[in-house]
């Protein structure tokens, strides 16, 4: 549960003070120390250097100042595939009438939840991120933008349902942003968030469309009602995504309904927009190593890096990092 995360977070803070190590808040890594291709330290936006045998990057996927850190030291990323789309919210009752055919959930059964995908027109269309019982919560990282994501608390007592519903999107999609190399994809994220924002009034509310009229392209003359707090406005979310994303969410969606019944409804809200699922970005490293091919002592980790889609797969792409750094010191 996301209420419970502070205080996992304070521990794992404590945990690293008493083993040694050092925690600088409202602190940004402002540069790189290289010397003949081997990484020796990282500077801070306080002026100040800090030395060691090994680097560690462990950003997460949001973190654009590193992204163009990196291009201006010259240090090889590369362009790769990711996903973006909605996120659809629905009343709880629904997914639950579905999973556990039953029209009023026992008391004792927990809020349901589903995993959903299809293929449509040779790419992916799948649910990221369910949340039962949840909440839908904004995520952007930057002024002018919107990005949502969701969240669940630890009784999944809300009486929503949420996930992320997205399209692959594959680099010959990014052709319309090659000017910009490397950074293709962030171009193209940063484009769908900003045209959310400019849709709006300035603030964080969202757009939205009922999901029935988000398929026959309608605009809602109102909306469902929403855990969304910043508050949702009524929107063509379907001309605001891309078209080759637009028309495949249009069709997994009614083939979802197939699957889990009553998925296709009125009552559920489609929200934008969903654009974090991965990083569209990798930084390369030796598959060995886990370090970066071109530079020596400095180790890639993590969504950021490229290497993981999710909180497992970047924490078990950071104990496989912890161990090779282990390895090259020698301790």
């Amino acid at each position: 549960g996301s209420n419970k995360l502070p205080g996992v977070v304070s521990n794992i803070r404590e945990t690293i003070l008493a083993y040694g190590g050092e925690i600088h808040f409202d602190t940004l890594i402002t540069d790189f120390i290289i010397h003949n291709h081997k990484m020796t330290g990282v500077m801070d936006s306080n002026g100040k250097s800090y030395q060691g045998q090994a680097v560690v990057l462990a950003t997460g996927h949001s973190a654009r100042d590193i992204f163009t850190l990196l291009a201006e030291k010259q240090i090889a990323m590369e362009a790769k595939p990711f996903a973006l789309g909605v996120r659809i919210e629905h009343p709880q009752a629904i997914v639950d009438q579905a999973q556990y055919r039953q029209k009023i959930r026992e008391e004792h059964l927990p809020a349901s939840s589903y995993k959903l995908v299809c293929q449509v027109r040779q790419r992916g269309v799948f649910s990221f991120c369910m949340c039962p019982g949840g909440l839908v919560v904004p995520a952007a990282t930057a002024p002018g933008e919107i990005v949502v994501n969701g969240m669940s608390m630890s009784k999944r007592n809300s009486k929503f349902a949420n996930s992320g519903t997205v399209v692959a999107v594959e680099l010959e999609d990014l052709a319309p942003y090659k000017e910009h190399g490397v950074f293709a994809g962030l171009a193209f994220q940063k484009s769908v968030e900003q045209a959310m924002f400019n849709a709006g009034d300035g603030s964080q509310q969202a757009p939205a469309q009922r999901l029935t009229d988000f398929v026959n392209g309608n605009l809602s003359t109102s909306l469902a009602e929403t855990s969304y707090i910043p508050g949702l406005f009524s929107a063509r979310l379907d001309q605001l995504i891309p078209d080759f994303i637009a028309f495949r969410l249009r069709v997994a969606v009614q083939e979802f309904d197939k699957k889990l019944k009553g998925y296709y409804t009125a009552e559920a809200n489609v929200i934008g927009t969903e654009s974090r699922t991965s990083s569209p970005i990798r930084i390369p490293r030796n598959k060995a190593t886990y370090m970066h091919e071109q530079i020596e002592g400095f180790f890639p980790c993590g969504e950021g890096a490229g290497y993981a889609g999710g909180i497992l797969s970047a924490a078990m792409d950071g104990q496989n990092v912890a161990k090779a750094v282990k390895e090259y010191v020698g301790v």
